[in-house]
């Protein structure tokens, strides 16, 4: 009996967690090899945990790809938003409620698109991993999450109808696919307009015909744009005295909003993404300081188990250029190179 419970509970683990797998194989190969009726599975007891399997699965753990680990991981995703992302008190509020939000809604009535905008080094692709690694137990490798890089995906300008068919096809292949996916474009700023345009379709309110077939897409869009805008307004609230936690959402999207809609800079302003309000929200990534490079090189060194000192950490932010010139305030690559920048402190 208990090795029938065994056996059981190995079935139910590779149907549904996709787990042991192979063990499972292995023995139903042995048991195909040499028959022996006593311990197979019997068929009522396989259409049980068939059954189990479908109700389990209700709940959005996993699909019928036996890809979508889904775990949606909430509580995880507010604790690292909260001790691993640094000196980003609006990105950490606006991304966890909204991501919050747009699971918890029992039919949303569009897909939940958000657009990161800021320098270099001050943790959009962070976010977006932790992200992806929150909602899906493969974090990136997971089937419903595909990452898009323009320059990387998209090179050439003559090949853009080409592109945007294979575009269209792969997110209308994941989507299909899987109950949940999530869509990262990185460089968004360098995708062609007609590019944006032709994923408009699957950013749009739904249609009661098809509510059910991609109700569940995060579309993330990773951009340098509206850099500068929010550099100033940071450097305008020290220059002032004020907090850079005084900054609120409202104001600083407004001004992302204005620079975005400037034909002269970005595809954003010719495409249909911000004149139909396909944005749920503009979210802002603040240039970081000295004492938030420290923090990330603390995170660098734990991650590695390795020791560290207060001298050590200073050192490591020392090396980095900060900018103004005249302040020196805010890191010119935010804390894209520390974990590079510790091999030096190496033994």
């Amino acid at each position: 009996l208990g090795a029938l419970s065994r056996q059981y509970w190995r079935y139910l683990s590779c149907k549904v967690w996709q787990e042991g797998c192979e063990e499972e194989k292995q023995e139903e190969e042995q048991r195909e090899s040499s028959p022996s009726p006593g311990w197979s599975l019997p068929l009522m007891g396989q259409d049980y945990l068939e059954i189990v399997s479908a109700w389990y699965c209700s709940f959005g753990k996993c699909c019928e790809t036996g890809d979508c680990r889904i775990i949606n991981n909430i509580t995880g995703l507010e604790a690292d938003l909260s001790e691993q992302l640094h000196g980003q008190h609006l990105a950490k509020e606006v991304v966890f409620r909204a991501v919050q939000g747009f699971l918890q809604s029992p039919q949303p009535e569009k897909p939940l698109v958000l657009s990161f905008h800021g320098w270099s080094g001050t943790g959009k692709n962070f976010v977006a991993r932790m992200v992806a690694s929150h909602l899906y137990r493969d974090g990136l490798k997971s089937d419903c999450v595909r990452v898009f890089i323009s320059l990387f995906h998209f090179p050439h300008h003559k090949y853009l109808d080409s592109y945007k068919a294979q575009l269209q096809g792969q997110i209308s292949e994941t989507l299909q696919q899987c109950r949940q996916a999530l869509f990262i474009f990185d460089e968004a700023e360098k995708l062609h307009s007609s590019l944006l345009d032709a994923i408009r379709p699957f950013m749009a309110h739904y249609g009661n015909e098809d509510r059910a077939d991609h109700q569940r897409s995060i579309f993330l869009f990773l951009s340098n744009l509206g850099g500068n805008t929010i550099n100033e307004v940071t450097l305008d609230f020290w220059r002032a005295g004020r907090a850079r936690e005084e900054i609120s959402m409202e104001f600083l999207e407004q001004l992302l909003r204005l620079e975005l809609q400037d034909p002269a800079e970005n595809s954003y302003a010719h495409s249909h993404l911000l004149r139909e309000n396909l944005i749920d929200f503009l979210v802002p990534f603040l240039p970081l300081e000295f004492h938030h490079v420290k923090l990330c090189a603390r995170d660098a060194f734990l991650a590695r188990g390795l020791p560290y000192t207060k001298a050590t950490l200073d050192e490591v932010a020392r090396m980095m250029v900060f900018v103004p010139k005249e302040e020196k305030l805010f890191s010119a690559q935010g804390c894209k190179s520390v974990p590079q920048r510790i091999n030096y402190f190496l033994p």
